[in-house]
């Protein structure tokens, strides 16, 4: 039993977890979109008729191969692989070869700990707790890929919305009913297909991915229903500013597309954190 320790300490162990558990998002981040490539390319393979034989390449998972360097192929040893820690140390450099490693490495870790430490500290040692540590750690991998891939794998997204169905109806969301988070769910989804029907039929192109819609539906499990609106409000608004601003500095794409995924994640984020009133608020209604 861990009641014999105060809040603060709690938190900061949750903190320590969630670093750890942010080395594991770098390796989802950085692997299952290709290993989705992967996958698609063996699929394309069967479809055109080409036998699949014995996979001649080395094994590509989230556990193998083990972490290395990808420009020399070092081996990254244990204890070069300390969250945060070793990237200080190492001054964000590979130990054999010297090449930058991306800052955004520590900055996922960092920010994994903190929605452990959040989570902790408001829903105690508990297996809700756990819970939303795992929702804001979906959102946090989701957010990071989309706007490296613009993917939103299945392999996440339709597990998280289970997961808020699962939530309401054990009851481990007090705010959210089990209704509430069946048709949270149901109009998440439906509002954006809708959407993505509409633009495509006006313009011919597609403005989003069904990932999109699975993620929205995903946030309106977890949130409720009536998180939707603020939540649709404030990743449009949020986008809008980034994309903005990237053109301004001309580091907007030629066919000036964003991914949506990001600032869903974001604004659901938001809206777990400090109400979906506070959306409302901060876009203007």
């Amino acid at each position: 039993m861990l009641t014999f320790l105060s809040a603060d300490y709690l938190s900061v162990i949750a903190a320590v977890v969630g670093l750890v558990i942010g080395s594991f998002l770098n390796v989802v981040i950085y692997r299952l979109p290709r290993m989705m490539e992967r996958q698609w390319a063996r699929d394309c393979a069967e479809l055109q008729g080409q036998a699949a034989g014995p996979d001649e390449k080395p094994a590509f998972n989230l556990l193998l191969p083990g972490s290395h360097c990808p420009s020399c192929g070092h081996p990254i040893a244990w204890h070069e692989n300390i969250p945060v820690v070793s990237y200080l140390r190492l001054r964000g450099r590979c130990a054999a070869c010297g090449v930058r490693v991306s800052p955004r490495y520590p900055l996922v870790e960092l920010a994994t700990g903190l929605v452990f430490a959040y989570c902790v500290g408001r829903w105690g040692v508990s297996l809700a707790a756990l819970a939303w540590c795992g929702f804001g750690s979906a959102l946090l991998t989701l957010a990071v890929i989309d706007w490296d891939t613009t993917l939103l794998p299945d392999e996440i997204t339709l597990p998280l919305v289970w997961g808020g169905l699962v939530m309401a109806g054990l009851h481990w969301n007090p705010a959210v009913s089990l209704n509430d988070a069946l048709w949270g769910a149901v109009a998440g989804y439906v509002s954006l297909w809708l959407v993505y029907q509409g633009f495509k039929w006006v313009t011919g192109k597609e403005g989003m991915g069904y990932g999109d819609f699975k993620l929205l539906a995903a946030l309106g499990a977890w949130l409720g229903w009536t998180a939707l609106l603020p939540v649709i409000l404030m990743a449009s608004v949020l986008g809008a500013a980034v994309g903005l601003g990237l053109k301004f500095y001309g580091r907007l794409g030629p066919d000036g597309h964003l991914p949506f995924g990001p600032f869903l994640a974001a604004a659901g984020a938001t809206a777990l954190v400090l109400g979906p009133e506070f959306l409302l608020l901060a876009v203007g209604f």
